[in-house]
C-alpha cells in the first residue's frame, strides 16, 4: 500500500527520512488533498534510475533492429561496452 502523507508533515524531516529508508518505496505528499510531491531515499532513486537506463537501452536496441541494424551477440555487445566505458581494447 502506498505511503501518503500531507505536506504539513514535511516538518518532520527525520521521521520522513527514516520512513523512506525503511520502506524503500516512494512517499506521496499531498497538498489540499491532491498529489503534489514524491519523496524517496537516494538508494531507491538510484535503483529506479538504473532500471530506466536499462529500459532505454533496450528500446534503443529494438529501434535499431527495426531500422535494419544487424543484431549482435551478447559477447560482442559486452566487448563494445567494455571498450566504451572502461577503455578496454577488443581482443
Amino acid at each position: 500500500m502506498p505511503v501518503i502523507i500531507p505536506i504539513r508533515d514535511l516538518r518532520n524531516t527525520s521521521e520522513i527520512s527514516e520512513l523512506a529508508h525503511k520502506k524503500q518505496e516512494p512517499i506521496f505528499i499531498t497538498k489540499n488533498g491532491y498529489s503534489d510531491l514524491v519523496v524517496m531515499s537516494s538508494e531507491l532513486y538510484e535503483k529506479i534510475a538504473q532500471i530506466t537506463k536499462i529500459d532505454q537501452a533496450i528500446d534503443e536496441a529494438e529501434r535499431e533492429v527495426k531500422e535494419g541494424e544487424k543484431p549482435i551477440s551478447a559477447a560482442e555487445a559486452r566487448k563494445k561496452l567494455d571498450k566504451k566505458y572502461y577503455g578496454k581494447k577488443e581482443v
